[in-house]
């Protein structure tokens, strides 16, 4: 989709971090844009601090966990835009995770959001952008850990594997149809999904409180040093609008993480090679 102006973007998690970002630099190319965020408050706040970004740019509350509150999401866009062409599944949590007093209630929540929150938007636009022809494109955030395995048995990493799986699968199948398909990788990016939880249900519980020194502990410590250091998302939103116009499948935005991607593609080529040469 390499003309994007006049035309209609959807984005969840639109409140802040990298979905306000999003919002932003498709709002700057002349797109019609509705923020979506399970946070009001929040995203009445961006809402207004877009209102000279671009065409128009609106807001809806919405809880991707919540197959009919997408499904309601998706309808109010339509009613106030018109055809919509871009949609992009960007809300996210994370829960921790290890392998020490594993929590069903963090599974269920970051799978609920991560995986079948990309499910429900595309289950929700995608007949909608079938019919209109007048293709479209749908973009996945994923993340670095959807690559590699770094962060252990973690619901976060399961849920984000999934997304690449599926996004890849879902570019194969609507290509033939005029409609891309991005899945975006970032590793850290200054947000607060650290905080996630300030937005978790009372139907996944209350989480769990990890002590500092336990490995569990130390390793949420090390990610919020490095989120508080990296990238800002107004890089990685101009990424995803380049990749969106070039259609390309796989937006990454560290080159330095290509060493782990490599390591762990090298370990998978080796054990083909050693069922390849056994009798």
């Amino acid at each position: 989709m390499r003309e994007l102006a006049g035309k209609a973007a959807f984005v969840t998690g639109g409140a802040e971090g990298i979905g306000l970002a999003l919002g932003r630099a498709l709002a700057a190319a002349g797109m019609k844009v509705m923020l979506a965020d399970i946070e009001s408050e929040a995203l009445s706040a961006a809402v207004k601090s877009l209102h000279n970004a671009g065409p128009t740019v609106r807001g809806i509350v919405c809880d991707v966990a919540d197959p009919a509150s997408v499904d309601r999401a998706a309808k109010e866009t339509i009613a106030a835009f018109g055809n919509v062409h871009v949609v992009c599944n960007n809300a996210g949590v994370a829960a921790a995770g290890g392998i020490d007093n594993i929590s069903l209630d963090n599974w269920r929540w970051v799978l609920d959001v991560n995986l079948m929150g990309v499910v429900h938007g595309v289950r929700a636009f995608l007949p909608h952008i079938r019919e209109h022809g007048e293709g479209g494109h749908f973009v996945n955030t994923a993340s670095m850990a959807g690559m590699n395995g770094g962060l252990g048995f973690s619901p976060y990493v399961a849920s984000k594997f999934a997304v690449v799986g599926m996004s890849e699968g879902l570019a194969t199948q609507l290509k033939p149809l005029g409609i891309g398909v991005s899945v975006l990788c970032p590793h850290f990016v200054r947000t607060r999904i650290g905080e996630s939880a300030r937005n978790r249900p009372e139907r996944y519980g209350e989480g769990q409180v990890f002590d500092p020194a336990s490995p569990a502990g130390q390793l949420l410590a090390h990610i919020a040093a490095n989120i508080a250091s990296g990238l800002e998302p107004a890089e990685v939103a101009a990424r995803v609008v380049a990749a969106i116009r070039a259609d390309e499948v796989y937006v990454f935005t560290h080159p330095d993480m290509r060493g782990a991607v490599d390591q762990r593609f090298a370990a998978i080529q080796a054990a083909m090679d050693r069922v390849a040469a056994a009798p």
